[in-house]
């Protein structure tokens, strides 16, 4: 009988959040019911699969750099939209000593890339071959990313940890409703650009046991040989002669040269909150640190969640610093990025002397500040904590769904388009709307701009949440609006990973909130004052997937409801 009584309560109150405005404060005594509670260790990511391993992993005396390997390669099995071998990513990394630091595992541009290859003889930008075909690939980073993190940080040995990934690839995982209908409607470019079929070219249902032996192979030649195998040996002959069939200019030496490179992260503060974040060449961290550090100077709060003065503060902030990210941010390894300066309150104070809540500040009369001195919407994040007390962020991606669209039957995974992601032609759009300038322009060897976010936040000196998500230029903005949503609004952290976004990215000057979400007076409230609202085309923005530290020591998990995500712990 009791259990019938605490079911019926249970039920009560997910109904009651379910059918409550987002506006209003929630209170953390609902957490328990909200999101799944762990006590000692959690992987959140896109898929159950790559989270019930990563979660094994750490169940065997594994840590969380060793549940990083095992996550990022299960994704690359049962998330192949944007969990890849192919592609590269960024980590941010806590320690159970609270020392922290970033992974860039990005792409780089071929040795033979050139500034204007892009551009016909007329300098017109040929769009395509950015994004689809050989042409569009970066060198891959991501194997050399796991290797690189294992190194310094793991505890298993490799073998062990990549096992389990092997066996899911041979024995198959049950495709999802969602993923069937995403394999379906791209099936038919898979075939056009590869110019045969493969086993992505089939028609799915939902339950479908996807097996893909190939992939099976190459993880374990790689589990067997180490870096070695895909950046020197057999795999790397491979792809290079796949790619250079397909119109690419990567070759074996590109390949051999690829390093990862330990980064500084960007640590800022907001109010009593240290925020770690992602450095150079992702614009994350800088971005997000000049709108939060912004944002400090109003009292949201009072204001409400998703009010129209909260929208206005957060989207005239996201205004000014994505105009600062297209003429200053790009690799730190080919450019001075004037950090200090950026992130200084006196220049961020004088960025919002234009900023009035009567009205909007039109884009166009707005441009990157004086200073002294995209990825796709199918990139992927997982956060993980383990036992020991380390925490990780991971953020992954080919750029655009399923990347150049390039499939490689023998070795069983898509390549990147991540070419797209360098300004092209300076001051034209990439894929994602995000103009660029010179600091971004394409170069041998350099990494391109980022927008993923991967990031890490200590509350009283202690670790308190470890979060990330996909979407392209809509990443910063939901990440610091899931910070502030636990923060401000008192949100559990699955109720502050599902409430409603909204965007803003300078160009185009389009307010992007969430369809349905949002209330038809905010809506008008906004359109008075002057900002176009963009509340039909974007369905959803970004998937969060994050871990709170609750006050007792155990673990919450928020996996975003917009896709299949996942929380996994013990």
């Amino acid at each position: 009988m009791k259990k019938k009584h605490a079911l019926l309560s249970l039920c009560i109150l997910l109904c009651f959040w379910q059918c409550d405005s987002p506006k209003k404060e929630i209170s953390h005594s609902t957490t328990a019911v909200l999101g799944l509670i762990s006590q000692k260790a959690m992987v959140v990511s896109a898929r159950e699969e790559a989270s019930r391993i990563g979660s094994e992993i750490m169940q065997q005396g594994g840590n969380a750099f060793d549940a990083m390997v095992a996550t990022e390669m299960a994704l690359a099995v049962c998330y192949p939209n944007a969990g890849n071998l192919g592609g590269g990513g960024f980590m941010v990394y806590r320690t159970h000593r609270g020392e922290v630091g970033a992974l860039d595992y990005r792409e780089k541009a071929p040795l033979r890339a050139n500034r204007d290859m892009y551009l016909d003889e007329n300098k017109k930008y040929l769009q395509d071959k950015s994004k689809t075909g050989g042409l569009a690939v970066g060198v891959p980073g991501t194997i050399a990313g796991i290797f690189k993190a294992h190194k310094r940080f793991g505890s298993l040995p490799m073998q062990t940890i990549l096992r389990p990934v092997i066996l899911l690839a041979k024995n198959g995982f049950k495709i999802t409703e969602k993923q069937a209908k995403q394999f379906n409607d791209y099936s038919a470019v898979f075939k056009q650009v590869n110019q045969e079929n493969s086993i992505y070219t089939k028609k799915f249902k939902a339950g479908d046991v996807f097996k893909n032996e190939a992939l099976a192979n190459t993880l374990q030649q790689i589990s067997d040989n180490g870096r070695s195998a895909f950046y020197q040996d057999e795999i790397a002959k491979t792809l290079v002669a796949y790619l250079q069939k397909n119109g690419g200019i990567i070759s074996l030496k590109d390949l051999d040269n690829y390093q990862a490179i330990w980064r500084e992260p960007i640590v800022f503060n907001y109010k009593d909150l240290r925020i770690i974040s992602m450095s150079p060449p992702s614009s994350g961290g800088i971005c997000m640190a000049q709108i939060l550090k912004t944002t400090a100077n109003y009292p949201i709060a009072q204001y409400g969640h998703n009010t129209t003065k909260t929208i206005q503060v957060l989207t005239e902030a996201q205004r000014r610093a994505y105009a600062d990210r297209s003429h200053y941010l790009g690799d730190p390894d080919f450019i001075d990025i004037p950090v200090d300066s950026l992130l200084s309150d006196a220049y961020l104070k004088g960025r919002m002397d234009s900023f009035s809540f009567e009205g909007a500040t039109p884009s166009k009369e707005l441009t990157h500040g004086a200073i002294s001195q995209a990825e796709s919407t199918e990139t992927t994040h997982y956060s993980i904590i383990d036992s020991y007390g380390n925490a990780i962020a991971v953020t992954t991606t080919l750029n655009a769904s399923f990347g150049s669209k390039l499939y490689n039957k023998k070795l069983g995974f898509f390549l990147n388009n991540e070419m797209d992601d360098f300004s092209a032609k300076p001051g034209t759009p990439n894929l994602f709307g995000l103009i660029g300038g010179d600091a971004n322009a394409i170069a041998p060897q350099k990494r391109m701009l980022s927008s993923m976010t991967p990031t890490l936040v200590e509350k009283d000196n202690k670790l308190w949440m470890t979060l990330g998500t996909p979407g392209g230029s809509t990443i910063i903005t939901s990440v610091l609006q899931t910070i502030l949503n636990v923060y401000e609004f008192n949100m559990s952290m699955q109720q502050a990973v599902d409430a409603p976004r909204f965007h803003h990215q300078w160009l185009p000057d389009i307010v992007k909130v969430e369809a349905t979400s949002f209330d038809a007076k905010t809506i008008k409230e906004l359109e008075n004052k002057g900002y176009v609202v963009d509340y039909k085309n974007a369905s959803s923005i970004g998937r969060v997937d994050a871990i709170l530290v609750l006050s007792d020591g155990s673990l919450e998990g928020g996996a975003d409801k917009r896709g299949d995500d996942t929380a996994v712990g013990f």
